[in-house]
């Protein structure tokens, strides 16, 4: 890179701002703020107590999302938002706030893991190594974080609250009633005293452990359930949905991914679906990632519906939000992995099946096997899809509409899906596209049951698509006991909705789209679950005084993988291989019994679902957090109704993973009384990405980006012309540019201010490295403004600066603070930069007055110089706590601006005149103006527009 440096070939005075000036006094001020503390946040109480005076101040708490430790290390992307809501908290700090800004890591995860079964080297050895060479690199960015309060998810004193919260949310249910969670003691209470009737048909006293056991898990907040899971051979584990690829294979390793179902832990996070949709409105998040939670919650109103089927009483339940289309219910079709589907499939085909329901197969249950088996290999997304051919096979089964009574045909089919509703709908297929494709393809019946607005008709043997409509009336829906014709689609709701709770056959009900999280991991390098299992299979919590429970050690750190395209394999995890661990001898307080640990891990996500409260306590062994800890930082306060972190930066991929996740545990934490806050982060900001050109050769292989050449527009790479593309920056893309090199080309303030001055923060960029040396300019022409660079003497003086000085400077002070604490960096670094152009051009010694407030300006963006300067100019106090300048109003409002007259909406004058000019004044100072009056030309006056001080707009008779 020096080859492209300017700043490599310049003659370099004695005390000139170079890259190795830039690196004495980064890494001097660093050392200092490390030895002195300079960014330690004081408590109101507990070991990190403080000044009661800085306590008193207003509280700002800015966070950004936790990084993981990779070996690759830092690219230029990375630091993009640790440099902005360093600059922010900076500006907190210089405007008067106790500001609490610190950092850890995220440092369980599968990355770590498959290093470990790759090299045989431990995962917390590759890991801690991983997190010291990101801490370096962070903090020669002159990152001003609490060191105090850092800490790594791995470390046994954090995930020992991470068990001890599961084992809450283990030991809690959710009470629709009084819409909160309460303990699970309380509902065994209730049982024991006959005040709420367990669902058996036998007294709660007669119920074995192991019943009651059952019986608990329908209740708990965290429970271990068999349930259809996305199962990926090839990493022998099981995946979140939001893990696999929209082809249905593992986002990490690329493997196919398969159904299946397994006994995994789960988080009742559903019980909390109408209150994680309704505080939304509260939260200051951008709107997007508001309506990305929305839709993933999917709140939608209609009824429940039960179709008899079979000879034993079974029913289909549906939710349906088209109620009123029920007499247009000709087939229906289950998921493929509906329970009841083995239940009603008959030994042979009915007489008189179509030949295309069959699929070809001899027997119903031969037709559903080969089924299931070609569904369990595609993804959910790929389900959803709308797909031209439309997939699925009868069952062998018919159930009864319950209004019309008419036999309709059971089927199973792709596009349903167990993760939404009751995994089974009614198929109203002349009303809904998807089911009037699969009716076309499987020649089933239509009936048309809503009037279409269009020439159709009601014939729908002569329709391309079905007919859709909320405002149409209804037709050829009824019966003996009912009738909708004529009926609103509104009315129509209503009506068949009570006539099916009077019948007990279906009730109005609310259906969300989001469902249960899969909380379990067939990994090693997590948090070991706090259960373990009596002889019975019974699930116990293990006390906080038996936590943290750590992770043992064992031999081969993978789990067992298999074929990767064997769907009828099961887990073997990791941990089941040390038998001396799970096997135990406990006493959970009835006498030393023998017990069986959990054996899977928790997901990543957990550690991440609270950090937020580690950073406020972090040093607290006896409880989560110290209250009036939690109340200081996050407790509810004016315009924050659910409190939270004040400012939470990171990336809009989190939207509907870890952010979802978070605010879960908090209500469940909220409820319980554990906390104040039952919002994790009050004001989220999604930051943009930095982005690199990637030049790919022939074969469309990336090449190594720094010795591509340009020559006429055009890109070559060893001579041979390359395609240019604008992408992510990574190593994988040979594109990848460290903070690191910049730091020793420029210095760290060079690449913060370059980061931050590329543009606007939440919107991407293109890095540029040959636009660094414009920032790294900036400063060279800032410390010369106050250094001799020859003698390294400070060259200011007391005299008082000129008028047009001072208003260049109360100018930037106004407009660069307010862009700072709105977060708009790059119009702030365009401001200091004009006033610093200002003070370069007028030449001469700059006053004090001017300099200190100059250096304070420049303070939050680029630190280390700004540091220096403040000490040289004769301060023995950190600029780091220096109050910003404020701008005196006089010198900010100009003396004279211009307003343009115009004619027809052409401009006929410029006039310089007071901002603070009157409508009627101006009006008058434009009318007598020579070249107005000419250009009128006695004309009379039809109107005239004024919009003081800017603009009037002359419109002729």
């Amino acid at each position: 890179m020096s080859e492209t440096n300017p700043a490599a070939a310049e003659p370099v005075a004695p005390h000139r701002y170079t890259a190795a000036m830039a690196a004495d006094i980064e890494a001097r001020w660093q050392d200092f703020w490390d030895a002195d503390g300079t960014y330690a946040a004081p408590n109101p109480s507990g070991d990190l107590a403080g000044d009661p005076a800085v306590v008193a101040r207003p509280k700002k708490f800015i966070m950004d999302m936790f990084p993981y430790p990779s070996g690759a290390g830092l690219h230029v992307g990375h630091p993009l938002g640790y440099i902005a809501t360093d600059v922010f908290a900076r500006h907190q700090r210089m405007t008067g706030h106790n500001v609490l800004h610190t950092l850890g890591f995220d440092a369980f995860g599968l990355p770590a893991e498959q290093y470990a079964v790759q090299t045989g080297t431990h995962p917390r050895t590759s890991t801690e190594a991983n997190m010291e060479n990101m801490k370096a690199q962070l903090r020669r960015l002159g990152l001003g974080h609490d060191k105090r309060r850092s800490f790594a998810t791995i470390d046994p004193d954090y995930y020992k609250w991470t068990q001890w919260i599961f084992v809450q949310i283990f030991n809690s249910w959710y009470d629709a009633e009084a819409k909160k969670a309460r303990p699970i003691s309380e509902l065994v209470a209730q049982f024991e005293s006959g005040e709420r009737q367990a669902p058996t048909t036998r007294a709660w006293s007669e119920l074995s452990a192991a019943e009651r056991a059952e019986v608990l898990g329908g209740y708990r907040l965290a429970y271990a359930s068999d349930a259809p899971v996305n199962w990926c051979p090839g990493l022998g584990t099981v995946l979140a949905n939001e893990e696999v690829t929209a082809d249905g294979r593992s986002e990490r390793g690329n493997f196919p991914v398969f159904k299946a179902k397994l006994r995994q832990w789960n988080m009742r996070i559903t019980a909390y679906a109408d209150r994680l949709l309704n505080d939304l409105d509260a939260l200051d998040w951008p709107e997007a990632i508001k309506l990305q939670q929305r839709n993933w919650i999917g709140r939608s109103e209609g009824a429940r519906v039960d179709f008899p089927v079979g000879t034993e009483g079974d029913a289909i339940t549906v939710f349906t939000t088209r109620q009123d289309t029920l007499f247009g219910a000709t087939y229906m079709v289950l998921a493929p992995e509906h329970e009841l589907v083995d239940s009603i499939v008959p030994a042979a085909w009915p007489e008189g099946t179509h030949e295309v329901w069959t699929g070809g197969h001899a027997t119903p249950a031969e037709a559903v096997a080969k089924y299931r088996a070609f569904a369990a290999s595609k993804s959910d997304v790929e389900r959803q899809a709308d797909a031209k051919e439309k997939t699925g096979v009868f069952t062998g089964a018919y159930a009864v509409n319950p209004i019309s009574g008419d036999q309709v045909p059971v089927f199973i089919a792709d596009y349903v899906l167990m993760g939404y509703g009751t995994g089974a709908i009614m198929a109203v297929p002349a009303h809904d596209s998807r089911d009037f494709a699969f009716a076309r393809a499987f020649e089933l019946p239509m009936r048309c049951v809503v009037e279409p607005s269009d020439d159709r008709g009601t014939d729908t043997s002569t329709w391309d698509d079905a007919f859709g409509s909320y405002d149409a009336k209804l037709v050829n829906s009824a019966s003996a006991d009912i009738s909708l014709d004529g009926l609103g689609v509104a009315e129509a709701k209503e009506k068949i909705t009570d006539w099916l709770a009077e019948r007990g056959i279906g009730e109005g009900t609310v259906n969300f789209r989001l469902r249960d999280w899969l909380f379990s991991r067939q990994r090693y390098w997590g948090e070991p679950f706090p259960i373990v299992y009596d002889e019975d299979g019974v699930a116990h919590a293990l006390p906080e005084s038996m936590l943290p429970l750590e992770l043992p050690e064992v031999e081969d750190y993978s789990p067992r993988t298999f074929d990767p395209d064997d769907a009828d394999t099961s887990p073997e995890t990791p941990l089941s291989r040390n038998e001396d661990w799970v096997n135990v001898t406990l006493d959970l307080g009835d006498g030393p019994k023998t017990y069986r640990r959990e054996t899977n891990t928790m997901p990543n996500w957990a550690g991440s679902c609270w950090y937020e409260l580690r950073y406020l306590d972090p040093h607290n062994s006896e409880k989560l957090v110290d209250p009036a800890i939690e109340q200081y930082w996050m407790g509810p306060r004016e315009g924050q109704p659910h409190g939270g972190v004040d400012l939470y930066v990171g990336g809009a991929e989190h939207a509907v993973l870890h952010l979802l996740y978070a605010r879960f545990w908090s209500k469940v934490l909220f409820d319980l009384g554990h906390v104040s806050s039952a919002e994790p982060f009050h004001k989220l900001y999604n930051q943009g990405m930095i982005q690199a050109y990637v030049y790919r050769d022939s074969r469309g292989f990336p090449v190594a980006a720094a010795e591509v050449e340009e020559r006429d527009g055009k890109f070559f790479f060893e001579g041979e012309p390359v395609k240019r593309e604008l992408g992510k920056m990574g190593k994988s893309l040979k594109n990848a540019v460290t903070p690191d090199e910049i730091c020793a080309e420029y210095g760290a303030d060079t690449l913060r201010l370059y980061e931050m001055a590329m543009g606007p923060l939440d919107v991407s960029r293109p890095w540029d490295t040959r636009a660094v040396v414009g920032q790294y300019r900036l400063l060279q022409r800032l410390w010369r403004n106050i250094v001799d660079e020859t003698t390294g003497e400070v060259t200011v003086t007391d005299a008082e600066p000129d008028e047009a000085t001072l208003r260049a400077l109360h100018k930037a002070i106004d407009g660069a603070g307010g862009d700072l604490a709105e977060m708009r960096f790059n119009t702030a670094i365009a401001k200091i930069t004009e006033l610093n152009n200002h003070l370069t051009k007028a030449g001469g010694a700059l006053p004090r007055s001017v300099a200190e407030p100059l250096v304070l300006l420049v303070a939050p963006l680029a630190p280390h110089i700004a540091e220096e300067l403040w000490r040289k100019l004769g301060h023995q106090d950190s600029v780091v706590h220096q109050d910003f300048p404020v701008a005196d109003p006089a010198y900010v409002v100009d003396e004279t601006v211009t307003c343009v007259v115009q004619i027809k909406g052409k401009v006929k004058a410029r006039l310089e005149i007071p901002p603070t000019i009157s409508d009627e004044e101006l009006e008058k100072l434009a009318l007598a103006d020579e070249a107005v009056v000419a250009a009128l030309g006695g004309a009379g006056i039809r109107k005239v527009i004024v919009r003081a001080p800017k603009l009037v707009n002359i419109v002729p008779a």
